[in-house]
């Protein structure tokens, strides 16, 4: 039986993939493996429809152990990590997606710090799901309560806008896209708290439009949008509002690639003009991406005297990667960014609060900015598969991938990985010729869907 806890939770198609029986096994198993007699949880969601069905089974099987469940309701994924590392509450679940189709819907615990768990624990509770009928319950009378907190959302909001009112933002424009999703509520009174000029768009969530046509994972909307309006920069959330990309002036995407090597860069200027060798610091000088980032952003921050340090794909990867280095600034090209003084997960919207902290104390342009980090080309393919967990053993996939590599030569990068958020297979190819990268992407994409359907 596959792991039922991918990357990034657990993850399916709402009520055929992922069952409400899985949320609600979930629900028990939380409280069981993480909660002390007398405790709690905090659940919130995204704007997906089936959200209230998942919430309302991981409150059945958390209740039904004797735990409270205090709902905050539709909130960003980083807002629910916030809560739960703020309040009393010795865990969290998030339902949502990311930045998954409508139809999809995933499970995200997090411990009383607000991280996400560690692998082992995740298994803990995958043995606890598949035996949740063996967890001893508790009598009537001690059966937990569910409490109405929608309001603990203003903790958040009131602590971004904290960081934003440190910005002098005053006399830009700015395109937001919150994807239809957990961003809306609060994502323009936050920029705005900047002083910036805020337009929004994509923030009327219907329950099925999340992710549609629109936000982080297809910016080409947001792109339009920015030159039509004349704004000096836009940013694209996803569904929960955990990644951010960027739009420059002139319509061209900023991705978490090069919105990380801004942020980057800006940090290793900073502590080089203080002359005091804080650039030696692993906290300024070091950055953690993952194996998808640029060759073309390392070698920025090479260049800079600054150090670079990889991980697996997945933001919690990211974060124990910079505990690890003592870093304080990781991330992947998805945009993901982890800024260490303000958050211990991806923010979108600190992401974006950072970028215009660059701009206006540089007085320079996104795309100035987006310059200098000339980024080698890459193509990343998605491949919809049922066995994507046999890759590795397929002799005439393996074969296509070695030829690639002789193809490409000593500049050139393959990566191929299962998907640890749907079922497909990952497939990035880097090199010095786009279109020998383009090329060998597109060979190896289609000898995997032929071997592995």
């Amino acid at each position: 039986m596959p792991r039922l806890f991918g990357t990034d939770g657990i993850r399916g198609v709402a009520n055929l993939d992922l069952k409400p029986t899985i949320a609600y096994a979930l629900g028990r198993a939380t409280a069981h493996r993480l909660v002390p007699p007398g405790g709690s949880i905090v659940v919130g969601r995204d704007t997906r429809r089936s959200g209230d069905m998942f919430v309302a089974a991981i409150t059945a099987g958390a209740t039904s152990m004797g735990v409270a469940v205090t709902q905050v309701g539709v909130v960003p994924t980083p807002a629910l990590a916030f809560l739960t590392a703020d309040g009393d509450d010795a865990a969290g679940i998030m339902v949502s997606a990311s930045h998954n189709p409508a139809e999809d819907n995933g499970l995200k615990v997090l411990d009383a710090a607000g991280l996400k768990l560690d692998d082992a624990v995740e298994d803990d509770l995958e043995q606890l799901i598949w035996r949740t009928e063996e967890l001893p319950g508790v009598p009537p009378s001690e059966l937990g309560v569910v409490v109405d907190a929608r309001d603990r959302l203003n903790r958040y909001v009131t602590h971004r806008v904290g960081l934003a009112e440190r910005i002098d933002a005053a006399g830009l424009s700015v395109v937001l896209d919150c994807a239809n999703g957990s961003a809306c509520a609060v994502g323009a009174r936050i920029l705005a708290a900047s002083g910036a000029q805020v337009e929004v768009m994509n923030d009327a969530p219907d329950g099925l439009n999340i992710n549609l046509r629109c936000g982080a994972t297809d910016p080409s909307s947001l792109a339009a949008r920015v030159v039509a309006a004349g704004a000096d920069v836009g940013f694209a959330l996803d569904g929960d509002a955990d990644r951010c990309i960027a739009v420059d002036a002139g319509g061209a995407i900023v991705d978490g690639d090069r919105v990380l090597g801004i942020l980057a860069l800006e940090r290793l200027a900073r502590a080089a003009a203080g002359g005091d060798g804080r650039a030696a610091d692993p906290a300024v000088g070091t950055l953690v991406v993952s194996v998808l980032s640029n060759g073309g952003l390392e070698q920025a921050i090479r260049r800079a005297g600054g150090t670079v340090v990889r991980t697996p794909v997945g933001d919690k990867y990211i974060l124990e990667g910079m505990q690890v280095a003592g870093a304080g600034l990781g991330g992947e090209k998805s945009g993901h960014v982890i800024v260490g003084e303000h958050t211990t997960s991806g923010d979108g919207l600190v992401t974006a609060l950072e970028v215009l902290r660059v701009m206006t104390q540089a007085g320079r342009p996104l795309a100035e900015l987006a310059a200098q980090i000339p980024l080698l080309p890459q193509e990343q393919r998605t491949v919809p598969v049922r066995h994507r967990e046999q890759w590795e053993g397929d002799p005439a996939l393996r074969q296509a991938i070695q030829a690639a590599e002789g193809r490409l030569g000593d500049g050139g990068r393959v990566l191929v990985r299962p998907s640890g958020t749907e079922p497909a297979l990952r497939v990035m190819v880097e090199g010095l010729d786009a279109d020998v990268v383009r090329e060998q992407a597109d060979a190896i994409a289609a000898r995997a869907a032929e071997r592995l359907n």
